[in-house]
């Protein structure tokens, strides 16, 4: 699988709680991230089938 890069803008109040919700799981704000995106995408997917 290839890993790409994304940039994103984001004001600094949700960063700040995203680190901490990172901090809090003992992940990296990066990999917070990425469960987050797999989690909606797979409610996606339940709701209105899978993505090719």
């Amino acid at each position: 699988m290839a890993i790409k890069n994304l940039s994103i803008r984001i004001d600094k109040e949700l960063l700040d709680k995203l680190h901490y919700v990172a901090d809090y799981e003992g992940r990296s704000a990066n990999s917070e991230i990425l469960i987050l995106i797999r989690d909606a995408i797979e409610k996606y997917e339940e709701k209105h089938g899978e993505i090719h």
